[in-house]
């Protein structure tokens, strides 16, 4: 699977309070269709019954040629398809298009999003101030659902959560997560979701991101940089804001001679 799942690892290690899990379970969590899903099936065994219930008739509201599409996706994982075969969904033969789009929406999201952009217009707050007035679930919505600018400034919200589902949101881009993995005001953690997948790894510039961003766990910076061109590496031989074995080691890199990748 190309796509993070950070908010499915919160979900898993039993880190996520009941309110969100209520509202995951109406489909509110708006993720990429893979996460939003794998959520799903994970809260159809809740030991809350309330949010099981919820959950199950969440996953009954999603048309079964849409589950069908997306489960023949090359990239759905296996247990995936089991739980829905369980369920008496087969996937299609044909190939979907790999779409990021979530498979389905809380009852009445349509109606909130519309009264919500409403305001948006009447409000003359900044995105600063408005996020600042919003609670922990508004700030998890708007992390996933939410602008650009939202997920630039929610990125860096010191709750691991919130952070975390930035990188789930369907919307972002390849352009965010190059600006993303230059940023030292993110955690650690944000840095190491990006590192871990592949599809945002294959671009150049966030290799060189992460690699020049001292908050990049070093034993992630250390592998990266054999990636590196001479340009690069050279420039962060000489980079007093990373760390030294990191530095020490591109210099011998650099004078170790041609033949590097």
């Amino acid at each position: 699977m190309s796509a993070p799942t950070p908010l499915l690892d919160f979900f898993k290690k039993g880190e996520v309070p009941r309110d969100v899990r209520v509202l995951a379970s109406q489909g509110g969590l708006e993720t990429r269709a893979h996460e939003q899903l794998a959520i799903l099936a994970l809260l159809a065994d809740d030991p809350d019954d309330e949010i099981r219930a919820t959950a199950e008739a969440t996953l009954n509201r999603i048309p079964a040629e849409s589950l069908r599409k997306f489960l023949g996706r090359s990239d759905v994982s296996i247990g995936l398809r089991e739980f829905f075969a369980d369920r008496g969904v087969f996937p299609d033969e044909i190939p979907a298009i790999e779409a990021d789009d979530p498979l389905v929406s809380a009852e009445g999201a349509a109606e909130e999003n519309d009264a919500a952009e409403g305001e948006e217009e009447a409000d003359r707050d900044t995105v600063a101030q408005r996020i600042a007035k919003m609670g922990f679930t508004q700030r998890l919505k708007a992390a996933v659902k939410g602008t650009r600018e939202m997920r630039a400034m929610l990125v860096r919200d010191p709750n691991k959560m919130i952070a975390a589902a930035v990188l789930s949101s369907p919307k972002i881009t390849e352009q965010e997560v190059e600006s993303i993995a230059k940023m030292t005001s993110v955690s650690d953690d944000v840095l190491r979701i990006i590192g871990n997948n592949r599809a945002w790894t294959k671009n150049y510039s966030v290799v060189v991101g992460l690699v020049k961003n001292p908050k990049t766990p070093v034993a992630m910076s250390m592998n990266m940089m054999q990636r590196l061109n001479d340009r690069d590496l050279s420039q962060l031989s000489l980079d007093r804001n990373v760390p030294e074995a990191l530095r020490v080691a591109a210099r011998k890199r650099v004078t170790s001679g041609p033949g590097r990748g």
